[in-house]
C-alpha cells in the first residue's frame, strides 16, 4: 500500500508514469542496497574496472611487482576469473611462501575451478599457518565445496567455522542447508532458527552483512 501511495505521488510529481515508475525503483534500489543489500551493486564493477585498469598498467612497468599481483588476484576473484587470479596467485606464493593469506585465496580460486582434492590441501595448509586465516573462511569454502560430493565432511567443516567465526549467520544457514539436503529436517530448522536468533544478538554495525542470511533462514524456516 505505501509503495502505491508513493508510486501515485511521483507520478503527480513528474506528470509521467514511467517516469515515477523509474523514480520508485531506483528509491526502492537504494533503500534495499541500505538496508538489505541482497542485490547487486550498480557502482561497485565500475570502481573495481576501474582499479584493474592502473593496476595491469603498473605491472607493466613493473613485472615482479608482487603486491600489484596480488591485488590483480583478488580483483579477479571477485569478478570470478578464478582461472587468470590463480595463475597471478602460484607466481605470487613463489615469493610469498609463508603467507597463510596467499595460501588460502590460492586454495579458494582451485575450489572454483573444480580442483577440490587441490584446494582443499592449499585451505588446510593456509589454516595450519594461522587457524584464524580470513577470519575462518577456508572452512566455509570447504563446506561449500564438499556440500554435494560429502556432505558429512561439508557439516563438519562448517561446524569449524562456526567455532572460529561465532557471529556469522552464513555458516548457520548453510549448515541447515546441509541438513536439510541429508533429510535431517529437525537439525536443518534448528540451524535455521539459529540463523535468526544470532542475528538479532548482532550489534548494529555488523547487522547490514549478516541481514541477507537471517531473512533467508526465516523463509526457510
Amino acid at each position: 500500500m505505501s509503495k502505491f501511495l508513493l508510486f501515485s505521488l511521483l507520478w503527480w510529481v513528474t506528470g509521467n508514469p514511467f517516469v515515477a515508475l523509474i523514480v520508485l525503483l531506483i528509491i526502492l534500489y537504494v533503500l534495499e542496497r541500505r538496508y538489505i543489500g541482497m542485490t547487486p551493486s550498480v557502482m561497485k564493477p565500475l570502481q573495481r574496472g576501474r582499479r584493474l585498469t592502473r593496476l595491469k598498467q603498473e605491472l607493466r612497468l613493473n613485472p615482479h611487482h608482487t603486491s600489484t599481483k596480488l591485488e590483480i588476484a583478488r580483483i579477479y576473484m571477485e569478478q570470478k576469473k578464478f582461472a587468470d587470479a590463480r595463475e597471478l596467485l602460484l607466481q605470487v606464493a613463489e615469493v610469498m611462501e609463508d603467507s597463510a593469506e596467499v595460501r588460502a585465496e590460492l586454495g579458494i580460486c582451485e575450489l572454483r575451478l573444480g580442483r577440490l582434492e587441490e584446494g582443499e590441501q592449499d585451505l588446510l595448509a593456509a589454516l595450519e599457518r594461522n587457524p584464524r586465516v580470513k577470519y575462518g573462511e577456508p572452512y566455509l569454502r570447504l563446506g561449500e565445496a564438499f556440500a554435494e560430493r560429502d556432505p558429512q565432511k561439508a557439516i563438519r567443516y562448517l561446524q569449524q567455522f562456526r567455532e572460529v567465526q561465532s557471529s556469522s549467520c552464513e555458516a548457520y544457514f548453510k549448515l541447515g542447508l546441509l541438513y536439510r539436503a541429508l533429510g535431517n529436517n529437525e537439525e536443518a530448522r534448528r540451524a535455521f532458527q539459529e540463523t535468526v536468533e544470532l542475528y538479532r544478538g548482532l550489534p548494529k554495525y555488523k547487522r547490514r552483512h549478516e541481514r541477507r542470511w537471517a531473512l533467508l533462514a526465516r523463509f526457510k524456516a
